[in-house]
């Protein structure tokens, strides 16, 4: 039989910083999917094992960044590093008696709470 896992009081103000905290890096994380792979622009290349390369790589010239994508990481960066450091000095974890577990719940408590929604709409 399975344990269960423990449970948190979290207060909301530290809930709702963790679940936009998650939604911030998985914003960046997308932006980064798109942009470019370089921020400056440059030439791509390809590499053979025949021009004693050990890898075969190839990557397709680099536009760059324009000034907007540019904005849009660094507001994304800062916004990640303010909600990072809202999570991570709370009050709430001198009030904690296992601070790794308590945190490790709160990081995926949005995934909790939107699989019990999902059941509850199922009428499970």
């Amino acid at each position: 039989m399975a344990d269960k896992q423990k449970t948190y009081d979290f207060p909301q103000d530290l809930r709702e910083a963790q679940l936009e905290l998650h939604q911030v890096q998985s914003a960046l994380a997308d932006l980064y999917k798109h942009l470019p792979w370089s921020v400056d622009p440059l030439p791509g290349w390809t590499h053979t094992k025949e021009n004693g390369h050990f890898h075969e790589t190839e990557r397709a010239e680099s536009r760059g960044w324009t000034d907007e994508e540019k904005a849009q990481v660094a507001d994304l960066r800062a916004r990640t590093l303010d909600l990072a450091e809202r999570v991570v000095a709370h009050d709430f974890w001198s009030t904690c008696d296992d601070g790794p577990a308590a945190r490790s719940a709160l990081k995926h408590l949005h995934e909790q709470e939107e699989a019990a929604e999902e059941h509850q709409a199922l009428g499970e």
